[in-house]
């Protein structure tokens, strides 16, 4: 058996409800002009009364499973990325394990926020050097809009809802994993929060729910370090393998917003052609943000044989990552 760790299929699900700029325009005190200056965002994808994390992880990874050619059942693990599970206990992953029919597989959740995904990817590349058998889903996935406060209008137009999924083996056909890259650094986190609910900020019956309950972020502040953070750990990724940033033909860095995407892209050097983006349809999605972009980037033909390509996330934490696809 190859030794390389390939992606057998890859896997997206988003809600059907729709939330467009004009709508905001109902709820606080903005504009369609505003927004998309701003943001690049259009329109945004949430769920629905009684549709909740799983059901989107769920949907992606049958996706995958049917581009992968493979049953639910020979899935050995299953990584989640995600903040927002429908639970605090059972973790996301071990809904979505249940609701996919499985039993006796290893299933766990990875809180890395926007970069849930990448982290993921590393997780999987460790499982399969130690179990080159496993055949291990790795999903990406937020319900942003049940921790999105809509009387904050700096904040509440960002956020969809979604899911992303790839499935990883040891050998067979689909682009290899080359190699992934992870950072994390806890000085920051006060500038990315949400505190309501943790040990740290406990509550008690009949408490209100506050803002704290929701994200709060200093956007400026996080604008800089998304920027950095991103376009460093790419070139790092690249130095580690012998590669410059003109050997990369496609970016397809966190959808957060437009700005960030496009300086991550000018900063990084690579053309505006070769940055695939999405965000102006689903908005930021977090952990599912890379995996939904990857999957629709791959359906659609943006990505071809032959093409390296850079995924790179940034999220609270903070966290940030990128990881090299072939091909």
């Amino acid at each position: 058996m190859s030794n390389d760790i390939v992606i057998r299929g890859l896997g997206r699900h988003v809600p059907e409800k729709i939330l467009t700029n004009a709508d905001f325009e109902a709820i606080v005190d903005t504009s369609d002009e505003w927004i998309t200056t701003r943001t690049g965002i259009k329109e945004r994808h949430v769920v629905s009364e009684g549709e909740y994390n799983s059901d989107l992880a769920v949907g992606a990874a049958r996706m995958a499973l049917k581009n992968a050619g493979m049953e639910a059942e020979e899935l050995t693990h299953i990584i989640m990325g995600t903040i927002t599970a429908d639970h605090v206990v059972p973790s996301g992953a071990c809904v979505v394990q249940e609701k996919l029919g499985l039993k006796h597989r290893v299933a766990y959740d990875i809180s890395a926020a926007c970069s849930g995904f990448i982290f993921g990817l590393e997780n999987a590349r460790a499982i399969l050097a130690l179990h080159p058998e496993a055949k291990v889903l790795v999903i990406g996935v937020e319900v942003l809009t049940h921790r999105t406060n809509f009387e904050d209008r700096s904040t509440c137009v960002l956020f969809g809802d979604g899911a992303g999924a790839a499935i990883l083996t040891q050998g067979g056909e689909g682009p290899k994993l080359l190699d992934v890259k992870l950072s994390t650094d806890g000085s920051l986190a006060n500038l990315l929060t949400v505190s309501g609910g943790g040990s740290a900020a406990t509550y008690k019956l009949g408490d209100t729910v506050g803002p704290e309950y929701f994200i709060q972020m200093q956007g400026r502040e996080i604008f800089k370090h998304a920027v950095r953070s991103m376009t460093g750990i790419c070139n790092q990724i690249l130095e580690d393998n012998n590669l410059t940033n003109k050997d990369v033909d496609v970016l397809i860095p966190h959808q957060a917003n437009w700005r960030i995407i496009d300086a991550v892209g000018r900063k990084f050097e690579i053309p505006a052609e070769q940055v695939y983006s999405n965000v102006q349809r689903f908005g930021n999605t977090s952990a599912a943000s890379v995996p939904l972009a990857l999957s629709e980037a791959d359906e659609t033909g943006f990505l071809k044989e032959g093409n390296l390509v850079m995924l790179t996330a940034f999220g609270g934490g903070f966290t940030w990552a990128s990881a090299l696809l072939q091909y």
